[in-house]
């Protein structure tokens, strides 16, 4: 069961590797960039934010929730999707609303050692089925890292940061769930597909 189950982790992350390529590239042809020469890539995951969320299919333009965090530090829920691999990928943007550059909490890793050794992320993301009185922990690929945006260590004032998380998908008939990342406030969201 865990190498079924690892194997479709890996073959999520790889779909959706891809998507945020095909997105990246897209956006880089868009034109209008202001010549910009920033990296791409890992290592500068928070410059690569400014492109700002890729647009989901049935989305309306409107978070399904905001949540406030420490430092001015604003997320914005855009998706919450259900696939047929048994996950659900919730997308959003992380912006600085503060008059500084904010240093990004290390609380928002979690507190699980195997998360943590693998850098900054928002592997401490949870969702919570209320009604079924069930928590679910953002997935990890074999050698524990979180299925989720990592690398990024500040954010610039007004600078904006295209998130992820992808969690393992709770029953098909929840569609109602809490999403909770530490140092932020928590939220409802709706579970669509």
């Amino acid at each position: 069961m865990s190498m079924r189950f690892t194997a479709k982790a890996r073959r999520g992350l790889v779909a959706l590797t891809v998507a945020a390529g095909v997105a990246v590239g897209v956006t880089g042809c868009g034109g209008g960039g202001g010549g910009d020469d920033k990296p791409s890539g890992p290592a500068s995951a928070a410059t690569a934010g400014d492109l700002g969320p890729s647009t989901q299919e049935g989305d309306s333009g409107q978070p399904l929730a905001e949540l406030r965090g420490s430092d001015g530090l604003l997320l914005q829920v855009t998706s919450a999707q259900r696939d047929s691999g048994g996950f659900v990928t919730v997308n959003g943007t992380l912006k600085n609303d503060g008059a500084r550059t904010a240093v990004i909490p290390s609380a928002l890793s979690g507190n699980e050692t195997e998360i943590i050794k693998n850098g900054r992320s928002l592997g401490g993301a949870t969702l919570v089925d209320p009604k079924g009185k069930k928590r679910y922990y953002v997935l990890r690929d074999t050698e524990g890292r979180p299925l989720t945006t990592t690398g990024f260590t500040t954010l610039k004032s007004g600078a904006t940061l295209a998130v992820f998380m992808q969690f393992p998908a709770p029953p098909a008939g929840v569609t109602e769930v809490d999403f909770q990342l530490p140092t932020f406030t928590s939220a409802g969201i709706k579970i669509s597909g």
